[in-house]
């Protein structure tokens, strides 16, 4: 009699434990394959979902004057702003914002590599932008190279870009976005000037939300 209950009892537990089991296989089973189809759905969809910016880029570092590629970016997000070092005023404000965005960025487990690309490289040397970008952030990368590369890089952004023929005393007419790509150098979104740091900090919170969903690492 006794031994019958012990063993309804182990049976029980066993049952119970086996179930429990199964439960959480089947919960993890589940999350796995919804996170594996979000992530093909999005890679089906992804030509489509959003504008086809950005692209494969070859320019020169004004840090080390060598090559840097956009593969370099590759591993964390990154924010692209292009402008030139002689403008007076609107650069340096949108510069300013860049650099007000990192410190909230970071306080959201989301740091973003600040980049600045001259779209004025007759002028616009590795050294001037070199020293240039130190006036904002020490993580801004600057990066030059020559013009015709610039205006293709500039294009796949879709960025506009008209440089004047004079040789010295100019202005560069050229839109004016933040474009934030993901570790993968893909586009996620851009930033007119009427966004605040804070708009496109919180903004971060769900990009970050979504590259995690479709497979993306920390």
């Amino acid at each position: 009699m006794f031994s019958g209950q012990r063993f309804t009892w182990k049976a029980a537990g066993l049952f119970v434990a086996t179930g429990v089991g199964l439960a959480v296989y089947f919960k993890n089973e589940k999350e796995r394959v919804t996170k594996e189809r979000k992530k093909k759905e999005y890679e089906a969809n992804r030509s489509f979902g959003k504008p086809n910016i950005g692209g494969p880029f070859t320019l020169i570092n004004a840090a080390t004057e060598k090559p840097f590629k956009d593969t370099d970016l590759h591993g964390q997000f990154h924010l692209i702003y292009f402008g030139f070092t002689h403008c007076p005023d609107i650069c340096p404000e949108e510069l300013d914002k860049m650099s007000d965005v990192i410190p909230g960025s970071k306080k959201e487990d989301l740091p973003v590599v600040p980049v600045f690309i001259t779209c004025d490289p007759r002028r616009d040397t590795p050294a001037i932008v070199r020293e240039y970008v130190k006036d904002f952030h020490p993580a801004m990368v600057g990066l030059t190279g020559d013009i015709d590369t610039i205006k293709r890089v500039a294009k796949s952004y879709r960025v506009y870009i008209s440089i004047p023929d004079e040789e010295d005393d100019y202005l560069v007419d050229h839109s004016i976005f933040f474009y934030l790509m993901d570790p993968q150098g893909e586009f996620v979104d851009c930033y007119a000037r009427d966004k605040t740091p804070e708009e496109i900090v919180e903004s971060f919170k769900t990009y970050k939300q979504e590259y995690l969903e479709r497979g993306g690492t920390k």
